[in-house]
């Protein structure tokens, strides 16, 4: 990702088609703590910090490396935790969709009758989307209406592309 026979613009594309589908493979069901996500962010950063490498002062001279923000501006597509987001809610839908004798959908949506034993995730997946939902600005929202009305929450980049 560092070689200069490459350009960043065709980096950034590698990044695009190769690293992030495989990062974000079956993202879908995943049920991530704020650790993980951050550790995706990091490992987001380090790969655009190597694309782009490091940054020459003008005046000083002085070599430093870009800011997750710089790095941002630069890229100028959805981060991970975005793509993973939008994917999540997607597959939402479909499952919404589905109806309640279908295997996937109480797999997802089902809850059991049982206490967790010690150990299991605090949150169930429907957990997740709702607060995927207050992400995006519909917190109050039920995500089973939203899919039934076809509603489509889009996740954008923040620099306008």
């Amino acid at each position: 990702m560092s070689s200069s026979l490459l350009s960043k613009n065709i980096n950034t594309k590698i990044c695009r088609t190769v690293f992030l589908p495989v990062v974000v493979y079956g993202c879908e069901t995943w049920l991530l703590t704020l650790r993980e996500e951050r550790r995706l962010r990091v490992f987001e950063s380090r790969v655009l910090g190597r694309i782009f490498g490091p940054k020459r002062y003008k005046v000083t001279g002085e070599w430093r490396k870009l800011h997750k923000e710089e790095l941002n501006d630069l890229y100028c597509s959805p981060n991970i935790v975005q793509v993973k987001t939008s994917r999540r809610m997607r597959w939402a839908g479909h499952v919404a969709c589905m109806g309640e004798r279908r295997g996937i959908y109480k797999v997802m949506v089902g809850k059991s009758e049982e206490k967790r034993p010690l150990g299991r995730p605090r949150h169930i997946w429907e957990d997740n989307i709702k607060m995927d939902l207050q992400e995006v600005g519909c917190g109050g929202m039920d995500w089973m209406d939203l899919a039934q009305d076809k509603g489509q929450v889009v996740v954008t980049c923040e620099c306008g592309n």
